[in-house]
């Protein structure tokens, strides 16, 4: 899409509290188009919900074949997507860069744990610096802080690692597993967009925003709650 990461940029930015960038998890080319059709400006695919599509284990996609997954997502609607892509399926940056470019994803989710456990985070924002340099302005970066799912749930070490990562040039932070509590905490002392997850029976995206959430998204929550309706009509058909 061209222009498109400097459209999904400009998304992040200007907007005021109780009103953050909403952003869908599309698993496939259907559910994307559902969403773009309902309106929602971008979309941002969830890995554990396009492995479920596949047929995968979370965190079990071989890389080629979440980068074609994305592309059919991608091509499917007229809005910007960004992929989820783990922790890169230790692909080089310029080759991580080049093949999300291929797929056509404007935007990624790049995590800083391995197996459950933290990486060192001055070493991670290394590599970061390395995908910003491969990507120029050509992909919105969101680094994902795994400190509250992996580590001592500590926010000051959030803040720590997401200096670092914003150093390095990533575009938004996302301390994923965050509590509602901690946001506005983390709102103060961390610099640019704040990604915030949503849960579909918990505190709702305006709610989010307003504890200092830039932009929310679901994680595979749609994904799960659709294969939830699913079972439930095939129950019923039995």
């Amino acid at each position: 899409m061209a222009g498109g990461a400097e459209r999904f940029r400009a998304l992040h930015h200007g907007r005021v509290p109780g009103d953050p960038l909403v952003l869908p998890g599309p698993w496939d080319a259907a559910s994307a188009r559902v969403f773009a059709d309902a309106g929602f400006p971008a979309l941002a695919t969830p890995s554990a919900g396009v492995a479920a599509s596949l047929g995968y284990a979370d965190g079990e996609t071989p890389a080629a074949e979440m980068f074609a997954a994305v592309a059919r997502i991608a091509r499917a609607v007229d809005v910007p997507v960004s992929a989820d892509v783990e922790g890169g399926y230790g692909l080089a940056p310029r080759e991580l860069v080049e093949r999300l470019l291929e797929a056509g994803a404007v935007g990624c989710n790049l995590e800083d744990s391995e197996g459950g456990v933290l990486k060192d985070a001055a070493r991670h924002a290394d590599w970061l610096a390395e995908v910003r340099s491969a990507a120029a302005d050509g992909l919105f970066v969101n680094a994902r802080v795994d400190v509250f799912a992996y580590g001592d749930g500590d926010p000051g070490q959030v803040i720590g690692r997401a200096a670092l990562y914003v150093a390095a040039g990533a575009d938004c932070v996302y301390p994923i597993g965050a509590p509602t509590e901690v946001l506005p905490l983390l709102r103060s002392g961390v610099q640019g967009p704040l990604n915030a997850f949503a849960r579909l029976d918990g505190t709702s995206p305006a709610e989010l925003g307003e504890l200092g959430a830039t932009r929310v998204t679901f994680g595979p929550g749609l994904q799960r709650r659709s294969a939830e309706a699913l079972g439930d009509l095939a129950a019923k058909l039995r």
